[in-house]
Formats: C-alpha cells, sequence, structure tokens
C-alpha cells in the first residue's frame, strides 16, 4: 500500500547489495568478502562479550575502539568516528559534510550507494566520467563544487589513484570536503590518512569488512579533524546514539590489535590476486589493474551477462552490473582462496574455448 509512503520513499532508488544465494557447493566470489577468517582474538574478545553485562547499553562514544584505532594510525582518539559498518559512517558524511547549494562530485562508475544517498538526502550531485582506462583524472575535480568522494581503490574497477595525485586534489578544492573512501586500501595502497594532519577538508573512511574479516560485525570508522568528527557526532547523536554494540566494540579493537594477523590475511590475497590475473589474462581476458581484493575483467569474444550466467550454473558467483553500459562487458570477481580461484579458472577455460 505505498499510498502510505512519504513522498521521499516513493522518489527512492535504493542500492541493490551483492547477492547471498542459499546453493550447494557454492564458489562464492561476488561480494568482495575476505576469503579467510577474522583473528582467533576476535572470536575470543566477543565470547567473553556474551556476559551479564548485556543487560547494559553499550558505550555511546565506543572511547576503547576508538583510542585503538586512533593508536593504529598514529592520529588523536578525537579525529576518530565510528560506526555500524562504513555505509552507516558514509551516511553521516554525506548529511553532516556534503549537503551544500553546489553538487558533489564523483566518478560515473563508482559506488552505487553514493547517488543513492543523494536521493535519500536531497543532495545534489554530478557523476564525473572516468577515462577510457577507467581511471579518475584529478583535474576534472578542480571546478566548483560541494564537495567530493570516491573510493581508493575505486570499485568497481579496482583502479588506484596515487597519494601524490589525492593531494593534487587537496590543493585543488581548499573549500569543500573530500572523502577518500578506503574500503580496500589495505590490498595494495598507500592510506591517505597521513595528510588528514596538513587538510582541515580531507575526511578518510574505513572499514574493518574487507581486509579484518569481519563484514558480519559491521563495524566502520573515518578520520579526520575534530571538526570534521564533531560534524559526524552531532548527526550520529541526532540518529542513534549507540551504534555500535557491546560485542562489535570489542571484537573490532581486538582485530585492530592484532595487525599481524591482519597483514597475514591481506598478503594471502594480494598473492592469489597477482594469480588469478595471470591466469585470466593466458585466457584472453583484459583484466584492469587492481588494488582492491577483487578483479574487474572482460573477455573480447564474451558477452559479461553471459559467462556470469554460465558461472552461476556452475555454483559460482561473480558480481555483474548491467549499467552503465560500458561496463556490462565486465566481470567484478572477489578474489577467494586459491581453490576457490582455480575452480573459476577452469571453469572458465571451458566456456571462453568454445
Amino acid at each position: 500500500m505505498s499510498r502510505y509512503w512519504s513522498a521521499v520513499v516513493h522518489g527512492l532508488t535504493p542500492y541493490v547489495p551483492g547477492e547471498q544465494p542459499k546453493l550447494a557447493n557454492l564458489v562464492k566470489l561476488n561480494t568482495n568478502e575476505n576469503p579467510y577468517g577474522p583473528s582467533p582474538k576476535v572470536i575470543e574478545a566477543v565470547r567473553a562479550e556474551a556476559a551479564d553485562t548485556l543487560r547494559l547499553y553499550p558505550d555511546p562514544n565506543s572511547d576503547r575502539l576508538r583510542a585503538g584505532i586512533a593508536a593504529y594510525h598514529g592520529v588523536d582518539p578525537r579525529q576518530v568516528f565510528v560506526g555500524n559498518g562504513s555505509d552507516e559512517v558514509l551516511a553521516h558524511a554525506f548529511l553532516a559534510l556534503l549537503k551544500h547549494e553546489r553538487p558533489i562530485l564523483f566518478p560515473d562508475i563508482s559506488y552505487s550507494f553514493y547517488p543513492v544517498y543523494c536521493g535519500l538526502y536531497e543532495i545534489a550531485h554530478r557523476a564525473v566520467p572516468l577515462t577510457d582506462a577507467f581511471e579518475i583524472r584529478v583535474d576534472d575535480y578542480r571546478v566548483p563544487n560541494g564537495g567530493i568522494i570516491f573510493p581508493n581503490p575505486n570499485a568497481p574497477t579496482g583502479r588506484l589513484l596515487a597519494l601524490g595525485e589525492i593531494e593534487r586534489l587537496l590543493a585543488g578544492n581548499p573549500d569543500s570536503v573530500v572523502v577518500i573512501d578506503e574500503a580496500y586500501i589495505d590490498f595494495g595502497g598507500e592510506s591517505a590518512v597521513p595528510l588528514v594532519a596538513r587538510h582541515p577538508q580531507l575526511l578518510v573512511t574505513r572499514t574493518l569488512s574487507k581486509s579484518h574479516a569481519l563484514a558480519g560485525l559491521r563495524v566502520g570508522y573515518a578520520i579526520g579533524q575534530p571538526h570534521l568528527v564533531e560534524a559526524l557526532n552531532r548527526v550520529k547523536d541526532s540518529f542513534n546514539s549507540y551504534p555500535l554494540d557491546r560485542f562489535a566494540q570489542a571484537g573490532a579493537l581486538a582485530s585492530i590489535e592484532d595487525r599481524a594477523h591482519v597483514e597475514s590475511i591481506c598478503a594471502k590475497v594480494v598473492a592469489t590476486r597477482t594469480r588469478l590475473v595471470a591466469d585470466m589474462q593466458a585466457l584472453g581476458f583484459e583484466v584492469l589493474p587492481s588494488a582492491a581484493n577483487f578483479i574487474f575483467a572482460r573477455h573480447p569474444g564474451h558477452d559479461g551477462a553471459a559467462l556470469a550466467s554460465a558461472l552461476r550454473e556452475r555454483s559460482i558467483i561473480v558480481r555483474h552490473f548491467k549499467s552503465p553500459a560500458r561496463i556490462a562487458p565486465f566481470l567484478r570477481i572477489t578474489v577467494g582462496t586459491d581453490d576457490q580461484c582455480r575452480a573459476l579458472v577452469d571453469a572458465l577455460k571451458d566456456m571462453t574455448a568454445c
């Protein structure tokens, strides 16, 4: 009975998350989850929270977690904001920092939640075309704007913008907030967090879902100068003053403190990615340079949708985007275990040989 909906809801086109199918013997390479488990210390910390204290509210400010994140990155806790997954952090950033008279800018091929937030909060925006090589061109963003946001590495392309180019972008936009979404940075890029000290308009968002293998725990955070964090807190405390429960806070802190485990599983993913790219190229695929835990690939002789459908018949799930049209030939493939990627390559070998 949509007649009860508000005008805002009628106008929304919601984000569509990656499919979570329930198939037997599934090789699931469509949602960029880490194929390896979180630190054992996370499991211990979460179990320890299953106690009588669950009757009490969690710390609304997540002080211990924020202190741990600050120590991890070498910043002050006042520069750290935490939320229920980086999507919530980004949502608060859109409302707190990116809602102005001028349109905000983001790539035309990027995280598809960005235009959804713009629709929800009625934020004017303009999609800036990537180059023919699917790269972000900094000079395209040196125009009047109400803010800038993009993932680095970008999604779904996996391409990385060098830190020097980010500095050039910041220098050209001193009066606009620039949000760098670093969901995948630990798989091959250099974080922009060290630039925060010199650039009061920079906000860097991160997630524990990918490199920390904690997609099920829902923890994200942002780092910026205190005046940006204060804006995020004002929105949070007007929306949900207790975003992270006791399990999330304890598990996230344990993961942040076990840097060795995170570096170990990221190294495994990067090594598998290198082999997967070589195997795909040997089959005739064009694979974009990736600094993420996924690759973006197309075959000149085969339709992307058809390949995705044929893989599904073999219980191998990858992500295919129907639009925009110029990425329709591509498949976004999560880097899984060596065995999962071998199964994928074997299946594609049969398909492309025809």
